[in-house]
């Protein structure tokens, strides 16, 4: 049997942790500071928990400079949850904003009705993960309220692996919000940094929300050029089972609260159930519905050793995830008769790595069972695409990107690659 040390998981999620992490939260879950209760037995609603909350939104707003005009949530539902809440709360802010214009006046209804058909929502499409983004907020809202600004596989051959010029994007004027997802762990693909086509130009301000599940805590974020940005625990920050909203206290009340449950109904607009939204968690603290302080706990331990590992905060990690990076794409350049890195190199994913074995099928499996017999395993590639992928989650060590550069290598010279 092996041990946890001989294995480097490079799966693409839930990921490994850190083992003092791990080791941390399983005496946590036995007996949680001496109080004869594991952590997950105490109330939600205790002391213990509010600390806990507290201490790991202090810890995160530090390690990735989020402003004091921004509020951090913990919710559920993973990151497809937040494909609806998006669409739910930032739709109800566009409808605030109508309402405010047109006043409160015997026409307001009719008047509100009309401007309906300027609303819309932006989507940036360049995988899977922003496809099904998409197409949650056309089932809630109808698809004549979806814009799609660009869809990477019309200019790729139908498939994904590219990030459309922004010269080329079809953005709408005053859009609820327009969205995209930074990191594409399905093919690989990742936004090189902020758009261009998103900078606020001050007459046009973009109302930008990011899906960062696959990337957060890998590289500086610019927050406030964001309205919110969000991510899903169980790749770099935790466990699976709490998603974190970072967003825009401007969004939330005094500034912004959500329309009535009367008006949307008058309006024909769907709600949202309480569970997602912005403006009822914000004002309980994250704690409206019995929230896991487990998984909460475990994302703090995760920031605590990171901000103990990085004086310069998420700089660091971010120079150490773009190293292993390097190292193992290097490998695969270096064969480039047997390997074949799928998505453009313009687009390349630091954190999710896909790539083919020329022979097909029955070599890409004897190249999982190798290196699973070598202690690297998650390698398989995801189901719709296929192929080899490599999560280069933070876990991951820069000794565990060079052992799989080394397999690369070794695997390549066995199929003739001189």
């Amino acid at each position: 049997m092996p041990s946890r040390a001989d294995i480097t998981y490079f799966g693409a999620g839930p990921s490994a942790l850190p083992t003092e992490v791990i080791e941390d939260a399983a005496q946590a879950l036995i007996n949680y500071n001496d109080t004869g209760l594991g952590i997950a037995e105490h109330s939600h609603r205790s002391d213990i928990a509010k600390n806990i909350i507290n201490k790991t939104k202090a810890d995160l707003a530090s390690y990735l400079d989020i402003p004091d005009d921004y509020e951090i949530l913990f919710m559920s539902g993973g990151g497809s949850g937040e494909f609806a809440a998006v669409a739910y709360n930032f739709v109800g802010a566009w409808v605030a904003r109508k309402q405010a214009e047109i006043g409160s006046g015997d026409n307001a209804v009719p008047q509100l009705q009309s401007a309906l058909k300027d609303l819309k929502m932006d989507y940036i499409i360049t995988g899977g993960w922003s496809q099904k983004a998409a197409a949650e907020a056309e089932r809630l809202f109808g698809a004549e309220h979806v814009n799609v600004v660009a869809d990477s596989r019309k200019v790729n051959n139908g498939k994904f692996g590219v990030i459309p010029d922004e010269s080329t994007w079809n953005l709408s004027q005053g859009a609820a919000f327009v969205y995209y997802c930074d990191n594409e762990t399905v093919d690989g693909v990742e936004l090189p940094g902020f758009p261009k086509a998103l900078e606020s130009t001050g007459v046009n301000e973009p109302i930008v929300v990011a899906d960062m599940s696959s990337n957060i805590l890998s590289r500086k974020v610019p927050i406030k050029k964001f309205s919110a940005i969000f991510f899903g625990a169980q790749k770099n920050l935790g466990l699976t089972g709490i998603t974190v909203v970072v967003i825009k206290k401007s969004f939330l009340p005094p500034v912004t609260s959500q329309p009535s449950a009367t008006l949307m109904r008058q309006l024909g607009l769907p709600i949202p159930p309480r569970i997602f939204e912005y403006e009822t968690a914000a004002k309980n603290n994250s704690l409206y519905n019995t929230l896991s302080i487990f998984d909460v706990y475990v994302a703090g331990q995760v920031l605590n050793r990171l901000l103990q590992q990085y004086p310069n905060k998420v700089e660091g990690q971010q120079a150490v995830s773009e190293e292993k990076a390097q190292i193992i794409y290097g490998a695969l350049e270096a064969c480039p008769n047997i390997y074949k890195i799928i998505p453009d190199k313009t687009a390349r994913s630091r954190m999710n790595i896909c790539f083919r074995i020329e022979g097909g099928d029955a070599v890409e499996a004897a190249f999982l069972k190798e290196g699973t017999a070598l202690g690297l395993t998650g390698l398989k590639g995801h189901r719709s695409l296929g192929g080899i992928r490599a999560s280069n989650y933070n876990a991951i060590s820069i000794g565990g990107a060079k052992k799989l550069a080394d397999f690369i290598g070794a695997f390549a010279k066995k199929q003739g690659q001189s």
